[in-house]
């Protein structure tokens, strides 16, 4: 079974076992979900390139001074 079947058996399960109305409610609150998840995700990541570009890049300094 390919990846896209198993995704239309799920699809299928889920319009079964609640309805085609709260299958698309639940699909769109994933759907919102993982836009958030992605955009949180793209802030952490400019966010951390833009502190390793600032950080010096002296690679004799102990980064952990004792």
């Amino acid at each position: 079974m390919g990846f896209t079947t198993e995704i239309l058996f799920i699809l299928v399960l889920g319009w079964l076992t609640l309805g085609p109305k709260q299958l698309q409610t639940l699909l769109r609150h994933v759907a919102r979900a993982r836009t958030e998840f992605e955009d949180a995700s793209r802030g952490f990541r400019s966010v951390l390139s833009a502190e390793l570009a600032a950080a010096p890049r002296d690679s004799k300094t102990d980064p952990m001074p004792s």
